[in-house]
């Protein structure tokens, strides 16, 4: 495993993208663009489970970290991809502790969590290594608890407070709609929200994450003490490159047309 969450406790910003296209090539290509870790989307996101296995094969040989946010906090769709090599798991719309504790319990095996024992399973390389896997899981599989609901957030002490969730991550569309404010990441309670999700994190020794598609916008929220970041996805990185280049090959057509002076 490639020790996110050990980085993360010694205090390191950590730098991520969204993997959301289902695609096992723009997987590798980002793995290998020097990302610390990337977010293979099963909630919005166009892959099946059976893509995230070509997604996870594609990126171990990359030293980029691979999470996977699964579409709820039902302990076989975090088996699933845990036994399938994730290092880490993103549960979306938590709402309070009881939500927080059910993504644990799917995340590690007794006594700490309900997780169910698979050894001939990919994580564990097909058996060849499932005492070692055993041993570190605790350690190393990352816990992410999604802040993007009104109800989480009059419960920020107790998610944090949960042994298993290291990380709150902010999600700022959801949260935006949710507080009626969509898309007003300027707006004053949605700040508010920011600070209290912060603050509720290190005071239990954890991190807070953010995705956002600006770069500009970094400083802005590492000053607030965010240091699990993600900016952009891979469709985006694609889509961003197409059209400056389709706009760029445009305005080069504009000054070749016959008759232009």
């Amino acid at each position: 495993m490639k020790n996110l969450k050990k980085r993360l406790k010694q205090g390191e910003t950590l730098h991520g993208c969204w993997l959301n296209t289902g695609s096992s090539l723009t997987a590798e290509i980002v793995g290998l663009s020097g990302f610390d870790w990337v977010l293979i989307d099963l909630e919005h996101g166009a892959g099946s489970e059976k893509d995230v296995l070509y997604q996870l094969q594609a990126l171990e040989h990359t030293k980029t970290a691979a999470i996977v946010r699964v579409e709820s906090s039902e302990s076989q769709r975090i088996h699933r991809v845990l036994d399938m090599g994730a290092e880490g798991i993103m549960c979306p719309k938590i709402t309070g502790p009881e939500g927080a504790k059910k993504v644990v319990q799917g995340l590690h095996y007794p006594p700490d969590g309900g997780r169910g024992v698979a050894k001939m399973v990919r994580a564990t390389g097909f058996g060849l290594h499932f005492n070692e896997y055993y041993q570190e899981a605790k350690e190393n599989i990352l816990g992410i608890a999604q802040i993007e609901t009104v109800e989480v957030l009059d419960h920020l002490d107790e998610v944090a407070a949960i042994e298993g969730i290291d990380v709150l991550f902010i999600g700022p569309a959801d949260l935006s709609m949710e507080l009626g404010i969509f898309g007003q990441f300027d707006h004053p309670r949605f700040k508010e929200a920011m600070r209290e999700t912060v603050n509720a994190a290190q005071k239990a020794g954890k991190a807070t994450g953010i995705l956002f598609f600006n770069p500009e916008d970094y400083q802005t929220y590492h000053d607030l003490g965010i240091r699990f970041i993600a900016c952009g996805s891979d469709a985006t990185f694609v889509a961003d490159g197409a059209r400056n280049l389709a706009k760029k090959l445009d305005s080069f057509r504009s000054i070749t047309k016959p008759g232009h002076s």
